[in-house]
């Protein structure tokens, strides 16, 4: 049996974090394990290329919910990334940290250590951006923030009308002001992506004591008295058990770190003895508390010639590679956005997030809509819907089952703020800004719809827009899953490190909080493995 230091299940945004800073001792042997393949494919680099990624399944791990009872029982398509580097290899990259009072509620509910002083310095750490360093910034860091090369003239009309609609204007959501419209800074450099693994895994790839195994699927954590010691994985077609002589880190995300740790038994004893499986710690907390923002489009037909909807895709193409990754190519497409606090915010936060593309995006882009048009996306930023995680069986090869449970609060306040965020969203594109481009409304057709027509439109139309978390939940309470530490309570020699442990959704995209999470990680497991500045 092969052994290591440390064995990380799960190559994507944290992952990649781990490997690379553990591994920075040669006296550390390291082995990072991935499902998916190399992040070879190169629209996975041309930040554009994102729309070709949609469908591609070696890539995506393209998950759906189970039905959804408040959205006419649908299925939500559900993406995660299945490559090296994980969903930073497939997301919009969008830079959003969320803002300190999110971080702050974290450490009042029991995740000691995590407020927003002590985590700002690990954003700064992990952060290299091109305007430079601040109090809030950080310039050195491995992943690399900068400002577009490339912006529709619609994403600049969209900055325009927001202004029109009474919104600021904001040139940093990460600054000292959160609230506004204006252009997102992305996770490129010199206009490709910058996943965590092009930031953190490819500079050390070639460290001796690092080992990096893709094409592999970790099956179960491997137990002795209350210890893990290690995992049993497949990797083509024949199975293998590898030793950690200090300890495993699950970094697998949202949906896949309370599976394993189910089908290794650890979870809801009752769930665990439905599928055969034996009960190695009786945690009710495994794949509970999933949370996510759900996220509605509004639509709008435009004159034909300006958005991305008809453009050339080898023209992009080319005019990205031979004119050193310059052009439509370093779109992120998801190119301007801003939030809100809205008027029914019950704290300092703003509770509404919106990001502009500057063409016509249905059912994720998988539904191609004939014609021209640009789109709106805005989601409420702090759901009280709670859902769960649960197995659909023992075999580690079947999806998870993901119950989101969007817009079943008691209250109905999530359905109160989704119809909100619409008719802002509408508020903004009906502004004179628009008047150039815009031709018809598409998705709701009707301008004029009431509370209740958009409330019928939310139920037939909304969709994730990728932020699933806080299936592994960290606190100091016996209910929470990992403590302050990230180790998971009741079992010794396991840590979990990803978007499951935090509390509650931050204010905006859950990328940077992620990597700032394995950040401060790689210091909590060896003090002085990294320091922020």
């Amino acid at each position: 049996m092969k052994e290591f230091d440390y064995i990380i299940v799960g190559a994507g945004s944290a992952g990649c974090v781990l490997a690379n800073r553990l591994s920075a001792d040669p006296q550390r042997r390291v082995l990072l394990i991935e499902a998916g393949p190399r992040d070879w494919h190169p629209f996975i680099h041309m930040p554009a290329g994102i729309a070709r990624l949609v469908n591609n399944r070696r890539l995506n791990w393209s998950y759906d919910t189970e039905p959804e009872p408040a959205l006419g029982n649908r299925r939500l398509w559900w993406p995660r990334g299945k490559v090296l580097g994980g969903s930073s290899s497939i997301n919009a990259m969008c830079y959003v940290r969320g803002v300190a009072g999110d971080y702050d509620r974290w450490a009042q509910a029991g995740a000691s250590g995590w407020h927003w002083d002590n985590v700002l310095p690990w954003f700064r750490h992990s952060e290299g951006n091109a305007r430079g360093a601040d109090a809030l910034h950080g310039a050195d860091g491995p992943l690399q923030v900068a400002d577009l090369r490339h912006v529709n003239p619609l994403s600049e009309a969209f900055i325009a009308a927001g202004l029109q609609a009474g919104h600021v204007h904001n040139t940093d959501f990460n600054g000292p002001r959160h609230e506004g419209v204006g252009l997102y800074q992305v996770t490129q450099k010199n206009g490709a992506r910058c996943s965590s693994a092009a930031a953190y895994l490819a500079p050390v790839r070639t460290r001796s004591n690092l080992q990096v195994l893709t094409g592999a699927l970790v099956e179960r954590l491997q137990i002795d008295a209350g210890r893990v010691t290690g995992v049993q994985l497949r990797v083509g077609g024949q199975r293998q058990q590898l030793h950690a002589a200090a300890e495993v880190l699950l970094s697998a995300g949202a949906i896949n770190s309370p599976q394993l740790l189910m089908l290794s038994g650890i979870g809801p004893a009752a769930t665990l003895r439905a599928h055969g499986i034996g009960v190695q710690l009786d945690q009710p907390g495994v794949g509970a508390n999933l949370q996510d923002h759900l996220d509605i489009c509004t639509l709008y037909r435009s004159v034909p010639g300006v958005s991305y909807d008809r453009a050339s895709e080898v023209m992009i193409g080319l005019n990205y590679f031979l004119r050193g990754h310059r052009g439509a190519g370093s779109s992120n497409v998801a190119e301007a956005g801003g939030f809100v606090r809205s008027r029914f915010a019950p704290d300092e936060r703003a509770d509404i997030q919106f990001h502009f593309v500057p063409a016509m995006l249905d059912n994720h882009g998988r539904n191609r809509l004939p014609g021209d048009g640009y789109t709106l996306h805005a989601c409420y930023l702090h759901p009280r819907s709670r859902g769960h995680i649960t197995l659909a069986s023992a075999d580690p090869a079947a999806p998870a089952r993901i119950h989101a449970n969007y817009l079943s609060d008691a209250e109905g306040f999530d359905l109160k703020m989704m119809v909100e965020a619409a008719r802002l969203s509408r508020d903004i594109l009906q502004q004179p800004a628009f008047a150039p481009w815009r031709k018809s409304p598409l998705f709701p057709a009707d301008e004029q719809l009431d509370d209740a027509g958009l409330e019928a439109f939310i139920r037939a139309k909304a969709e994730t827009i990728y932020h699933p978390v806080g299936t592994c939940r960290m606190g100091s309470d016996d209910a929470a899953v990992v403590d302050p530490q990230l180790r998971v309570r009741g079992i010794d020699g396991l840590r979990v490190i990803d978007a499951s442990v935090m509390p509650t959704l931050v204010s905006g995209n859950t990328n940077a909080p992620t990597i700032m999470i394995a950040e401060r990680a790689a210091q909590l497991i060896h003090p002085g493995t990294t320091r922020p500045h």
